[in-house]
């Protein structure tokens, strides 16, 4: 079996005791950005993965939601920020970057625009990981949506040449007073359903050993990221991995402002089906 991972600190907390041996997963784990974890799974390359949320709505009919297992935010996300020289609102024309890396945010990012700051810039193809705009080739952009560890990173560096900051999951939460799920776990419907059942059971039993080491994760990603040790704990605190009631609301919410744009076809959710 082969199950796809996002390197990214917000993955930490599932995978953490994966890595270290404390929970056993009798599968290869395959390392990519969302788009890349989200096209090896339409292509039937990877059984089971962590998708942006918008990946599954796309082609649910080809994917189950593995329960209780997602990356959420019932407010700031912090991984997940528009940087600008100008308010969000007076960009209308102006260049917005943006990353096809991450289908959930840019989706995110266009219903706010829309909807909240009533604008229309013109988003162009650019890097949504860079760790340092002076070396970007794209530093030249009024605004550009930042995702990941690169988020992070920047939120404490040139601030000079961005000074509007917008955190996507605070900006979601004031507008809808409704927590937002970027990523969810989906395995292919073609999976037998008892490998997966075992798979989503090592899955979750990482996660909580996960949620109870956090200091442990954080000095982890303070490691690779160089970002405070603290703002590290501050912001796996803030995330919650599991799918409740209330996340699901808001994620259907997001689906439904999506099928009205035309973006997916439905929003179904249909989970994997116990044993």
């Amino acid at each position: 079996m082969k199950i796809g991972r996002i390197p990214y600190v917000n993955c930490y907390p599932v995978y953490g005791a994966i890595d270290r041996g404390v929970v056993t997963l009798e599968a290869e784990l395959v390392d990519g950005v969302p788009t890349d974890l989200n096209r090896r799974m339409a292509a039937g390359e990877l059984d089971i993965s962590v998708v942006s949320a918008v990946e599954y709505a796309r082609d649910a009919d080809r994917y189950l939601l593995l329960p209780d297992l997602a990356i959420s935010c019932d407010g700031p996300v912090r991984s997940v920020m528009l940087f600008s020289r100008y308010p969000a609102s007076e960009l209308t024309s102006r260049r917005v970057l943006v990353s096809r890396s991450s289908m959930t945010s840019v989706a995110l990012l266009e219903l706010l625009f829309e909807n909240v700051w009533r604008a229309r810039p013109r988003f162009v193809a650019g890097d949504a990981e860079v760790t340092d705009i002076v070396e970007s080739n794209d530093h030249n952009a009024e605004a550009r949506l930042v995702i990941g560890d690169a988020a992070l990173v920047l939120g404490t560096r040139h601030r000079d040449r961005y000074p509007y900051a917008y955190d996507l999951g605070q900006m979601w939460k004031e507008w809808t007073e409704q927590p937002f799920v970027f990523a969810v776990w989906v395995a292919q419907r073609t999976t037998e359903v008892k490998a997966a059942l075992v798979a989503h059971a090592g899955l979750i039993a990482s996660r909580n050993w996960g949620l109870t080491h956090l200091q442990e994760l954080a000095a982890q990603a303070h490691e690779a990221t160089g970002v405070k040790k603290e703002i590290c704990t501050e912001y796996l605190s803030g995330l919650d991995y599991g799918l409740s009631y209330p996340h699901l609301a808001g994620l259907t919410e997001f689906y439904r402002r999506l099928v009205e744009r035309g973006r997916i076809p439905n929003g179904t959710l249909t989970f994997l089906p116990a044993a």
